[in-house]
């Protein structure tokens, strides 16, 4: 008996010994298949790094997953560099203006240092050449690229006589022939969708406001002021483009006096947008940076004279050394007519012509034909001059020349400073024949610059005016 509990003794003894190391060795095959089995299930935790493999905006730089060890993957090969691709967004038209616009910057800057003319079209007579142009290859490439991309929006609100209309006649002519011309003739250049437009016109008349609405005598502007502020605010609220750019895409056109004075109508106008001016005085805000000297133009009847469509040739005598005759408007005729009316047979000045005198025949008989301002800084006679080749002397102060972002004026005209009117016939006569008929040449060769024609022509004043705004919209300088 004590032998069978022995026996039972030991027996219990090595079951639970073998149970022990049963449960044991299950226990540590479990711990590691659990640890196995979360190895597996755990991601790894990336490492970003942003590598600069893609140049174009419309992909994303590569990004590329480093792994921590050789058996931790996630079915990707090892060093794997993926791409993202971004949807193209598509341009605004904004965005697309702009961009036309820097490739036409880039494409002047080249031909600016090429400085030979690259012909664009086939027979092209009208490339500029000679010592009359800053830089005829820049000018002829700008121009072309107006001629390719350059759009104009004319807006349509406003009330006939004073907006859409002006003077085509008489003293202030290109006021109206050049907002005819933009209104009804410039099918190139306008566009009727102003999304696609590079600058606004306000097309008012300044001269047709003090037609209208100004009180004579008064001298009191404040009625053009408040049309024109009238104007902006009208634009501005219909239309989401003046509050875009504070009016500096904008553009007004006056040869008026008043011109300056009208634009004051609103602070954004006057100093930031294009104002194309007639009075390009300097010493009243003009700003060339920025506004456009104007042409002024008198053309009587609205036509000009016969006698100027055919000057003289070349070599035909022009008896006169010197012409002028005019009123004493402002402070330097009184100063000329002081000195030289009526003192010498060279020097042909006179206040009020002879009525059996006629004016254009003095012009086209005359070598140099004295141009000084009146009561402002522009003068009809510097362009008359120019019809009849007579070389214009410009008798100014403060005042920005018509185009001379492209034009060299000491190239075809006389530039004397006020104070040395008592020495005028000294200077002339002082300047050698030889150069007198390289500045003649000058004249004749720009002559096509400040010709008004209808329909308007390729490099006409039209044009030259429309080139000038187009220079200050992609902020180029061609000298």
């Amino acid at each position: 008996m004590e032998s069978c509990y022995r026996y039972s003794v030991a027996v219990f003894s090595w079951l639970c010994v073998f149970s022990i190391l049963v449960v044991f060795f299950i226990s540590a095959q479990f711990n590691s298949f659990v640890s196995f089995s979360a190895s597996k299930l755990e991601s790894p935790e990336p490492k970003l790094e942003l590598q600069r493999i893609v140049s174009t905006p419309d992909q994303i730089r590569a990004v590329s997953f480093s792994e921590s060890t050789d058996h931790q993957h996630i079915n990707r090969p090892r060093n794997t560099t993926v791409i993202f691709q971004r949807k193209r967004k598509k341009p605004s038209r904004e965005q697309v203006l702009e961009q036309g616009l820097a490739r036409a910057r880039a494409s002047i800057r080249s031909a600016a240092t090429a400085r030979n003319v690259t012909v664009t079209f086939e027979n092209d007579d009208d490339v500029p050449v000679g010592d009359v142009y800053r830089n005829p290859s820049a000018f002829y490439d700008s121009y072309v690229e107006m001629e390719r991309r350059f759009k104009v929006y004319v807006y349509t609100e406003g009330e006939l006589p004073i907006v859409h209309d002006g003077p085509c006649k008489e003293i202030y002519t290109i006021e109206g022939r050049f907002i005819h011309e933009m209104e009804h003739g410039a099918k190139r250049f306008r566009t009727n969708d102003p999304g696609h437009a590079h600058v606004y016109f306000m097309p008012f008349s300044v001269t047709w406001m003090v037609k209208y609405i100004y009180k004579p005598l008064s001298y009191n502007v404040s009625p053009l002021k408040q049309f024109v502020s009238d104007y902006v605010k009208v634009v501005s609220t219909k239309y989401p483009f003046w509050n875009r750019t504070h009016g500096a895409d904008h553009f007004m056109l006056a040869c008026h006096d008043w011109g300056p004075h009208a634009s004051q109508g609103n602070s954004h106008l006057y100093t930031n947008s294009i104002r194309v001016l007639c009075n390009a005085n300097t010493s009243e805000g003009f700003n060339p940076q920025k506004d456009v000297s104007l042409p002024e133009i008198h053309l009587n009847g609205g036509f000009l004279s016969p006698k100027l469509l055919h000057p003289p040739l070349p070599n035909v005598s022009r008896p006169h050394l010197s012409f002028f005759a005019g009123g004493l408007h402002g402070p330097i005729r009184p100063f000329l007519l002081q000195h030289w009316k009526g003192r010498d047979d060279e020097m042909q000045v006179f206040e009020y012509l002879p009525k059996d005198k006629d004016y254009y025949s003095y012009m086209l008989q005359s070598k140099f034909c004295l141009c000084p301002s009146g009561y402002e800084v522009a003068s009809p006679r510097i362009v008359e001059a120019i019809y009849s080749e007579c070389v214009p002397v410009i008798l100014s102060e403060h005042y920005v020349l018509p185009f001379s972002d492209v034009l060299r004026w000491e190239a075809f005209s006389v530039q004397v400073e006020t104070t040395a009117i008592p020495r005028l016939k000294e200077i002339l006569l002082g300047i050698p024949e030889e150069k007198y008929r390289k500045l003649q040449e000058g004249v004749r060769a720009v002559r096509r610059h400040f010709m008004l024609n209808q329909p308007s022509k390729r490099f006409d004043m039209f044009h030259m005016i429309l080139h000038s705004i187009w220079l200050r919209r992609i902020n180029a300088r061609l000298g």
